[in-house]
């Protein structure tokens, strides 16, 4: 196991190689980057907002909207179809959500209907591809490719769209908004922006450097649909509208229009708007111009209308009503207004980039400032570089030069997690780094079980070589199924989160990867190279031992008193999680969140006053990190997305006035649809992990093993749980990925005691179960202090150091680490004892021909 061909040597070396050329760029600022030769990578890590600055908009379009507005198309071309086909007695004709119905009283007029209703074209897409079926009798459903026609048994009809026509106009509505979306922000200048679709009727957006999501929102969040019509009458003769119809008020004088609902031009036959200048006022006014077809028709109905008024409609809104006072043939005219320079520059960018489809709502809202993002870095820096120097000091102190083998694997470690990050074009958040810094603590886990079992074979006084060869083949299966619990976590985190968590899932994942092949391939080659080099006669792996040798405690014994411990630990924090509840954040139960900086100390009192006074119901006040620091949350305001958004400025224009000079960091407005499926989402996650890590220790293992694990897990989550329900410390999103990461680092912690057990009952076949696990337990103790001594000391060093928004984060990583070597060592094996654990599942293969010395019992 330790040969190397020259074929794989080259491969490891290359492949290290290479992740550190993908990580380079990093290294390198954007000039440098632009000028690389085209072979070399040159792509770098994305920061994500929380990072640098910039506005996170969550957004849901109104699809329905769309399906309503065909439907009502639908519903004139029945009417108009069954008349032409001399169908003249119906009623009850009328547009649902996704379907027309009509009553046809006459009975003798039923085939003649179904021929006509067979006949109508395709409202969507084009053509049914094929006539729609009719069944007479009884009622029942035929149907085409796209629309389904119900007969119904009182002689009614119902045109249905199918639910293959749904999606395909939920998906080319998606599309269309997210094309039309990206074309303005680019028009608007802003760059690297973030647009994707999310879930089946959502879009994200994230543009950083900008100042406010409200910037972003006044781009995107208008349809702007434009039509030009007809005006029939002004004032009060125009309040009852005729069929065909309808009637708005114009935006500036307030006086009632009524409006031909047959438009004269809409803005798809716009090709062009530019802001301009009136000629006589110098007042600023939006130029526009349309394309051939669409001159052609201005021009002829302004001719024939000379002296008449038309209205411009904007969503819904007469932004205008000029008076035609000659024909207008050029094909262009402008738009005028109460403009300033800004909104006429914005409503020339919407009508340019085209009409979304829908209108959209606004379903989360998060904003950081870009002097906060930058703090952020820093503390990220510094709490990454320390937690990374830490680590290395002390595998270097422990383990001698096995541990500088380790320190450069770890290193190289590191880069490859930035190379393999730069490469998919990864964005790097607070939880990123989180995710980078924990890797860091548990990258040298797989080296740890190594190097433990290196020792133990060379205790067996057998030669450095053969020591090493044996230790890396015996360690292989327990470093597998460790890291694979700890990825099945992961990659849960993944599917099932969002944002900044689904960036944590990815470095961690990544991470997981990267750790285990510099372990098994990269420090086993350099190991390699150094014995035909220096050909030791003789080896000591540690420097320092953690476990004396012969160390033989009886954790058997003291079962039953930590079971009791144990188990009145999670009836407590049951009983502190229902009594006290968890102090949800805003991912959780929808609200506004805002972080504020004084100039000087805050004074919270009067920071509470500011926004009470605004009488937004239940607000909470508190210091936040360092002294000037502020956060104020306001509960889930009962209204729309944009008036959740005013909510959340107000707020801040509160606290600017009451204090001035106070500088607003980050805002963050979530909404209660958002944060009841975020809440779901994660309990979905975590039940999720668990069972997925039952299935597959109780393949690998045997069902004993499984519950054991779950068992210990279940242990885990709750004192976690009751801990943050005792202290009240915020639990949000990122706790949830805490959680499930604290079940990956039990599992791995769990798993490697139970690969030893797993070994042992194939080796001692007579050994008292209960000696036999206490022998497991002491055999793999000095690996697992060693894994949970060098996480803690990443995880300590982001505690104090890293940025405050983090902090719950990373309190919930280390409880999690302290509470996960607990039960990996008094709980995990107990169950396994509780349950008897067969002893004639393993392979009958050779048993250990030595006898053990443990408790009392010689095998």
């Amino acid at each position: 196991m330790l040969y190397f061909s020259l074929t794989n040597r080259i491969l490891i070396i290359g492949l290290c190689v290479l992740g550190l050329l993908c990580a380079m760029p990093n290294l390198l600022g954007k000039e440098t980057r632009e000028a690389l030769p085209g072979f070399v990578p040159n792509q770098a890590v994305n920061l994500g907002l929380d990072l640098r600055g910039g506005a996170h908009l969550l957004l849901e379009v109104q699809v329905e909207e769309v399906f309503a507005e065909r439907m009502e198309s639908l519903r004139t071309d029945v009417r108009e179809t069954l008349r032409e086909a001399g169908v003249r007695r119906f009623s009850r004709l009328s547009a649902g959500p996704d379907f027309v119905s009509v009553r046809v009283t006459n009975p003798e007029d039923l085939e003649r209907a179904r021929i006509a209703l067979n006949s109508i074209p395709q409202q969507i897409g084009g053509g049914f591809g094929g006539p729609l079926g009719f069944g007479m009798g009884g009622g029942g459903i035929v149907g085409g490719n796209d629309l389904e026609l119900e007969v119904l048994e009182d002689n009614s009809f119902r045109l249905v769209l199918t639910e293959g026509e749904k999606r395909a106009i939920t998906d080319r509505t998606i599309a269309q908004s997210l094309e039309i979306i990206r074309r303005r922000i680019d028009e608007a200048g802003t760059r690297e922006p973030t647009i994707q679709r999310q879930g089946q009727d959502r879009v994200l957006v994230q543009v950083p450097g900008v100042g406010s999501a409200d910037e972003i929102l006044g781009i995107i969040g208008r349809t702007a649909r434009l039509s030009f019509h007809h005006v029939v009458s002004i004032g009060a003769d125009a309040r009852n509208p005729g069929p065909g119809q309808f009637v708005l008020e114009d935006i500036d004088t307030g006086e009632p229009l009524r409006l031909e609902r047959r438009a004269i031009l809409t803005g798809e036959n716009l090709v062009d708007s530019q802001l301009g200048f009136e000629p006589d006022t110098g007042l600023p006014v939006v130029n526009f111009r349309f394309d051939t077809a669409g001159a052609r028709i201005f021009g002829e109905h302004t001719a024939a209308n000379v002296g008449a008024l038309f209205a411009i409609v904007l969503d819904n809104e007469i932004i205008s009503a000029p008076r035609i006072r000659s024909p207008i043939l050029g094909g262009s005219g402008f738009i005028e207004g109460n403009f300033t320079v800004e909104s006429a520059t914005e409503l020339s960018i919407l009508l340019r980039s085209g009409a979304l489809p829908a209108s959209i709502s606004v379903l989360e809202q998060r904003t950081v400032g870009p002097d906060l993002g930058a703090d952020s870095i820093a503390a990220g820096e510094a709490a990454s570089l320390l937690a990374f120097i830490a680590v290395l000091i002390f595998m270097g102190l422990i383990y001698r030069i096995f541990g500088i083998f380790a320190n450069i694997a770890l290193l190289l470690n590191v880069g490859m997690i930035f190379g393999l990050l730069s490469v998919i074009g990864a964005t790097l958040t607070l939880p990123g780094i989180a995710g980078i810094v924990l890797t860091i603590g548990m990258a040298v886990d797989a080296n740890v079980l190594i190097f433990e079992r290196i020792r133990e074979e060379l205790k067996r006084a057998k030669g450095p070589a053969q020591a090493i060869e044996k230790g890396y083949r015996e360690a292989f299966s327990a470093i597998i199924d460790a890291n694979i619990t700890t990825l099945i976590a992961a990659i849960i985190l993944f599917a099932l989160g969002s944002g900044p968590v689904k960036g944590f899932a990815v470095t961690l994942g990544i991470g997981i990867m990267t750790s285990v092949f510099t372990a098994v391939f990269v420090t086993r080659l350099m190991i390699s190279v150094w014995l035909e080099r220096t050909r030791p006669k003789t080896l000591q792996v540690e420097r320092i031992t953690l476990v004396p040798p012969g160390t033989k405690l009886r954790f058997m014994g003291m079962r039953r008193l930590f079971t009791m411990i144990s188990g009145g630990g999670v009836i407590a924090a049951v009983l502190l999680t229902a009594v006290l509840g968890l102090n949800f954040g805003i991912d959780f139960r929808g609200g506004t969140m805002i972080e504020a900086r004084t100039v000087e100390a805050a004074d919270l009192g009067e920071v509470r006053a500011a926004v009470t006074a605004l009488d937004l119901g239940d607000v909470a006040v508190q210091s936040f990190g360092s002294d000037r620091d502020v956060l104020v949350r306001v509960e889930e305001q009962t209204n729309t997305g944009d008036e959740r958004m005013a909510v959340a400025e107000a707020v801040g224009d509160a606290l600017v006035e009451a204090i001035p000079g106070t500088e607003i960091r980050r805002v963050e407005v979530v909404g209660p649809k958002v944060s009841g499926e975020l809440l779901q989402a994660g309990i979905l996650a975590i039940t999720l992990a668990v069972a997925a890590v039952l299935v597959y220790i109780w393949l690998r293992f045997e069902w004993q093993f499984g519950v054991g694990a779950v068992v210990a897990l279940v242990h885990d989550v709750g004192l976690t749980i009751g801990i943050f329900a005792l202290l009240g410390i915020e639990f949000n999103l990122a706790i949830i990925a805490a959680l499930l990461t604290i079940v990956g680092y039990s599992l791995n912690d769990t798993v490697v005691v139970y690969d030893r057990v797993r070994e042992n009952l194939r080796k001692y076949k007579k050994m008292e179960l209960s000696d036999l696990l206490d022998l497991s337990v002491n055999e793999t103790l000095s690996r697992t202090l060693m894994t949970s001594l060098t996480t803690l000391v990443a995880l300590l060093a982001l505690f104090l150091l890293g940025p405050a928004v983090i902090q719950g984060f990373t309190f919930a990583m280390i409880w999690g680490v302290l509470i996960g070597t607990y039960s990996s060592i008094f709980i995990a094996a107990a169950m396994l004892l509780a349950m008897n654990v067969k002893r004639d599942w393993s392979d009958p293969g050779e048993a250990a021909k030595a006898g053990v010395q443990f408790g009392g019992a010689q095998v």
